[in-house]
């Protein structure tokens, strides 16, 4: 039998959700996509993009801690989460890379609601 998906470090009941909506069923399936390709499947899933969730797979498919991520390695990550971003086109759930792309270049980010 196959592992969890959260016998992966790094991995939770949430992230292990998202990868099962993915199609993703457990540990040696992701582990034998690799983490950008189980990333893009994510994405295509729905699942909004996020580079701490990245990298966080990316650093628990080597078996370290989600923070150990640093330097040039997070910066080199920066750039594959970026194309890995750039290849999904729009989907069900109203993902749109090239929007995305534009919102980021003019610093657009949603603003949350103050509290009280």
């Amino acid at each position: 039998m196959s592992e969890a998906l959260s016998s992966i470090r790094n991995i939770g009941p949430a992230m292990e959700a998202a990868f099962k909506n993915a199609g993703i069923e457990n540990a040696d399936a992701l582990r034998d996509l690799g983490a950008d390709e189980g990333y893009r499947r994510l994405l295509a899933s729905g699942h909004r993009p996020h580079f701490i969730a990245y990298y966080v797979i990316v650093m628990g498919l080597q078996g370290r801690p989600w923070n150990d991520c640093q330097g040039q390695e997070k910066k080199d990550l920066r750039k594959r989460f970026d194309a890995i971003k750039a290849s999904i086109v729009p989907n069900q759930n109203g993902y749109d890379a090239e929007m995305e792309r534009a919102l980021d270049r003019l610093g657009v980010v949603k603003r949350k609601k103050a509290k009280g």
